[in-house]
C-alpha cells in the first residue's frame, strides 16, 4: 500500500457510518456472543490459533457477523478475500479462486473467502465453490441471516460448522452505546457528547438486540442535536425518542423470523396462554403479515389443538377468517383478536387429530381391506344377489337411535382410533358414548 492509497484508506475509515467504525479488531474487543467466542470456545481458539476451517454465521442483523469476519481478517495469516453475495457474479469467484489456487501452489499460503449474504447465491453459484471448499483451495466464511439449513447447499452445510450468533443481550448493547458516544478513536468522543442513563436504557431495549440499529441512533444523535450552554452535546430521552421513532422488527415473510414467530403464535394458542398468543399476533400484524395467513392458522389450531373439546372454536376460527377478507384492517386486528382469545382460552383436545393420523397408519399398513358385506351399498340392481347390504341394522330403528353391528372391516373389529380426552365438550362425548353402548346391552338382555 503506497502513501496516496493509505490516506484514502484512513479517510474512508473516517468517513464511515459510527456502526462500521466501532467495529473491533480483536476478540477481546468483542461485545457478546460469548457462547461461541468465550476464551474456552472452539471458535476462539480456532481464531487465535489460526486453524480455521470453513464456517456460517447465523443470526439476525447487527449481531456481529461481519464483525467476526473482519476480526478473522485481522488475526489470520491467510489470504482475505470478501464478497457480497447480492453483486457478486462467477467471473469474480473464478477470480478468487484462480488467485487462491497460485497462493496455494507457489508460497503454501491459505486463502479465506467471506461471503456476506450468501443465502442469495443461487444454487448454482453455491455448487460452483463446493469443489475448492471441498479440497482446501479456499475455507469458507459464510454470513447469513436466513436459517442456513434452508438457504445454503446441503453439501457445503455439511462441510461447514455452524455458528448461531443471537441478539445482543440489553447489557451489551448499552456498553457499546456507552464505549460509541465516549471513545475518541472510533467513536464520536471528538464531539464531547454526553449520553443520560434513561437515554441508553430506551436505546439498548429499542434496539431489539441489534447493535447496528442502537449505533445509528446515538450517530444520528450526536448529528443533528444542537450543543447547550455548557458546550456539550446532551443525548436526553427525547432526542433517543426522535432517533428512534419506532421499533423495526426483524420478521421476513419468506424467512427464518417469520417460521419463528408463527411457530410461537401456534405454540402459545396449544399452551392456553393468551397473552402470549395476542402478543404473537401483534407482532405479526406490526410486521405486515397477512390477515388471511393469520386466520388460516387460527383455523388449523382450533381443529388440531382444540378439536371436539369445544366445537364452538373452529366456528369462532372460521367467521374470524371470513370477517377479516370481510372488513380488512386496522378492525381485522380486533376479529382476530376475538379468535385468538378464544382457542387460547378453549379445552383442548388432540384426539380428533389422532385420530385420523391413527387411521393413517393403519390404511398404510393394511391396505385395502374388505369392507363388510352389510355396510355395502345395496342401491343398485344386482346388489342384493352379491348380498350387499343385508344383515344391515339401521340404526334409528333402534332405542338411543344406537345398535350395536361391526362397522370396520374384519380384520381391524375392535380397534379403536378415536379416544375422547376429559377435556371440557370430550368429557359428554365419552360418557355419552359409553350410556349408548350399555344401554343397547341392557336392551338386548
Amino acid at each position: 500500500m503506497d502513501l496516496f492509497e493509505y490516506m484514502r484508506s484512513a479517510n474512508q475509515e473516517k468517513e464511515s457510518p459510527l456502526a462500521a467504525r466501532m467495529r473491533p479488531s480483536t476478540l477481546d474487543e468483542v461485545v457478546g456472543q460469548q457462547h461461541i467466542i468465550g476464551k474456552d470456545k472452539l471458535l476462539y481458539r480456532a481464531i487465535q490459533a489460526d486453524r480455521l476451517s470453513s464456517i456460517i454465521f447465523y443470526g439476525p442483523p447487527g449481531t456481529g457477523k461481519t464483525t467476526l469476519a473482519r476480526v478473522i481478517a485481522n488475526t489470520t495469516s491467510a489470504d482475505f478475500n470478501q464478497i457480497n453475495a447480492t453483486s457478486t457474479g462467477k467471473k469474480d469467484m473464478e477470480e478468487v479462486v484462480e488467485k487462491a489456487k497460485n497462493l496455494r501452489g507457489m508460497y503454501g499460503k491459505k486463502t479465506i473467502l467471506f461471503i456476506d449474504e450468501i443465502h442469495r447465491f443461487n444454487k448454482g453459484q453455491q455448487d460452483y465453490l463446493l469443489p475448492f471448499v471441498e479440497d482446501g483451495t479456499l475455507t469458507l466464511i459464510g454470513a447469513t441471516t436466513e436459517n442456513p439449513y434452508f438457504e445454503v447447499n446441503g453439501a457445503l452445510i455439511s462441510r461447514s460448522i455452524i455458528f448461531e450468533l443471537r441478539p445482543l443481550s440489553k447489557e451489551a448493547v448499552k456498553e457499546l452505546i456507552i464505549r460509541a458516544v465516549y471513545d475518541k478513536e472510533k467513536g464520536m468522543g471528538a464531539y464531547d457528547a454526553v449520553i443520560d442513563e434513561e437515554a441508553v436504557e430506551f436505546l439498548a431495549e429499542l434496539s431489539g438486540g441489534d447493535a447496528r440499529h442502537a449505533l445509528n441512533a446515538v450517530e444520528l444523535g450526536v448529528m443533528t442535536t444542537n450543543r447547550s450552554e455548557d458546550g456539550k452535546i446532551h443525548l436526553t430521552l427525547k432526542v433517543a425518542q426522535e432517533c428512534i421513532q419506532k421499533r423495526v422488527l426483524r420478521y421476513d415473510k419468506t424467512g427464518d423470523n417469520h417460521y419463528d414467530t408463527v411457530s410461537a403464535f401456534i405454540k402459545s394458542m396449544r399452551g392456553s396462554d393468551p397473552d402470549a398468543a395476542v402478543y404473537y399476533l401483534s407482532r405479526m400484524l406490526y410486521a405486515g403479515e397477512s390477515v388471511t395467513f393469520i386466520a388460516r392458522r387460527i383455523m388449523i389450531c382450533a381443529a388440531e389443538d382444540v378439536g371436539n373439546a369445544d366445537p364452538m372454536a373452529l366456528t369462532v376460527a372460521v367467521s374470524a377468517s371470513l370477517a377479516v377478507e370481510r372488513v380488512g384492517m386496522p378492525e381485522a386486528q380486533i376479529i382476530l383478536s376475538q379468535a385468538v382469545t378464544y382457542v387460547a382460552c378453549a379445552p383442548k383436545s388432540n384426539a380428533a387429530c389422532e385420530a385420523v393420523f391413527a387411521a393413517q397408519r393403519e390404511v398404510e399398513h393394511s391396505g385395502d381391506l374388505p369392507i363388510p358385506v352389510h355396510l355395502q351399498d345395496a342401491h343398485y340392481k344386482g346388489a342384493a344377489k352379491l348380498g350387499h347390504g343385508t344383515g344391515y341394522k339401521y340404526a334409528h330403528d333402534y332405542p338411543n337411535h344406537y345398535v350395536e353391528q361391526q362397522y370396520l372391516p374384519d380384520e381391524l373389529t375392535g380397534m379403536e382410533f378415536y379416544t375422547p380426552t376429559g377435556n371440557g365438550h370430550e368429557a359428554e362425548i365419552r360418557e355419552y358414548m359409553k350410556w349408548i353402548k350399555e344401554e343397547a346391552a341392557h336392551n338386548e338382555k
